[in-house]
C-alpha cells in the first residue's frame, strides 16, 4: 500500500508541516518521543535522589543559605524566551520563511549561552562559599542534577548551531524540516526539565 505524503503546501511548494510530510519524518518524530521519555526517567531519577540527599549538607551551606532567587529567576526568564523563539523558529518553517526561521533558531542559540553563562557564575559563586561537589551528598545530587541539564543545554545550542548552518546552505526541505522540529522539542523538554528543577531545586531550597 502507497503511503499517503502530506500535499497541503503554502506557498514555495513545500508542504504546510514539512517536517511530517515523509514516512522518514513522522518516524523520526515518533522516535524521538521515546528518547524524550527514557531522558524523563533519566532526570527523574536524579532529581529524586536530590530530593532525598538535600538535607544532608554536613557542615556545609544549606540550600537557603546559598539560593538566590533573582539570579536563578532571570536564568528561567532566558529559558522560557528561549523556548518562546523555537517556536516561532518553527512557525516560519511552516510558513516557509527560511530567513526568519534562521533568524529566530539564532536568537534561540544566544540566549541558551547567556543560561549556560549565568548558570557558570552561579557555580562558580556556590564553590566559593564552599558548596563543592564533594562536599556532601547535598552538593553531589545537587551539581549532578543541574550538571547534567546544564549538559544537555549546551548540546543542543551546539545541536542548533549546527542546523542553522545547514539551513543556511539548503534552507527549508522535507528533509531538513524534521531536524529542526526536533532540535524545538528537544529544547522545549529541556525548559519544562527546568520549570522542575527551578520548583523543586530553588523554590523548595528557599522555603526550606
Amino acid at each position: 500500500m502507497k503511503i499517503e505524503e502530506n500535499t497541503a503546501s503554502v506557498a514555495g511548494g513545500i508542504p504546510a508541516e514539512p517536517e511530517k510530510a515523509t514516512l522518514e519524518g513522522r518516524n523520526k518524530i515518533v522516535g524521538f518521543w521515546l528518547f524524550l521519555a527514557a531522558e524523563s526517567t533519566l532526570f527523574a531519577t536524579e532529581m529524586g535522589a536530590y530530593v532525598a540527599l538535600r538535607g544532608s549538607h554536613m557542615n556545609g551551606p544549606a540550600s537557603h543559605e546559598l539560593f538566590q532567587l533573582p539570579m536563578v529567576a532571570a536564568s528561567t526568564l532566558i529559558l522560557l524566551v528561549s523556548s518562546l523563539t523555537s517556536v516561532l523558529g518553527v512557525m516560519s518553517m511552516h510558513a516557509n520563511n527560511a530567513k526568519r526561521m534562521l533568524f529566530w533558531f539564532r536568537v534561540t542559540i544566544l540566549l541558551g549561552v547567556a543560561f549556560l553563562g549565568l548558570e557558570s557564575y552561579e557555580f562558580v559563586e556556590y564553590v566559593r562559599e564552599g558548596h563543592t561537589l564533594s562536599g556532601s551528598a547535598f552538593g553531589s545530587s545537587f551539581y549532578l542534577l543541574l550538571g547534567t541539564h546544564g549538559a544537555h543545554v549546551l548540546f543542543g545550542v551546539l545541536w542548533i548551531l549546527g542546523l542553522v548552518i545547514q539551513g543556511g546552505r539548503k534552507g527549508i526541505t522535507v528533509h531538513t524540516a524534521p531536524k529542526f522540529y526536533l532540535a524545538s522539542l528537544y529544547w522545549h523538554f529541556i525548559d519544562v526539565v527546568w520549570i522542575f528543577i527551578f520548583t523543586v531545586v530553588y523554590l523548595m531550597g528557599i522555603i526550606a
